[in-house]
């Protein structure tokens, strides 16, 4: 479809500030959130616990989600500043693609991490369950 057959739009420059200004709202809420969330995750998974290959999956997922949340938000700033629909689409378009390579990396790497912490979950219990020199179990 060409340029030529979308209608043109003219977006008043207040509505474009005010749609900036949303976007940096939810840039600096989401930036919020997630300090208080990597906070939390350091408090609970300590190192070298048995809590620490769930902290790992969830750092992960974190850092995941702002990236997610990050292009999302860089690709809203970019529709707000589209000059017409053309170039909205464009940005959408360019968009998709670079998040379909992401997710796909992304599964990749989850699906190694959530398989390294089940082996170490694995040998934890596995050195827990074990009979000591005295024939009791350690720990």
């Amino acid at each position: 479809m060409s340029q030529s057959n979308f209608p043109h739009y003219e977006i008043p420059a207040e509505f474009r500030q005010f749609a900036e200004q949303g976007v940096e709202q939810a840039r600096k809420a989401f930036t919020g959130f997630l300090d208080a969330a990597n906070k939390a995750v350091d408090t609970f998974a300590a190192p070298n616990s048995f809590n620490a290959g769930a902290g790992d999956i969830t750092r992960r997922t974190l850092a995941y989600a702002e990236h997610n949340v990050t292009a999302a938000l860089d690709l809203a700033q970019k529709l707000v500043k589209a000059k017409d629909v053309s170039e909205a689409m464009k940005h959408q378009a360019d968009y998709l693609q670079s998040q379909v390579v992401s997710l796909q990396s992304q599964v990749k790497d989850f699906t190694a991490a959530v398989q390294k912490a089940g082996e170490e979950v694995t040998q934890t219990a596995t050195k827990a369950a074990a009979p000591t020199k005295n024939g009791t179990k350690a720990g």
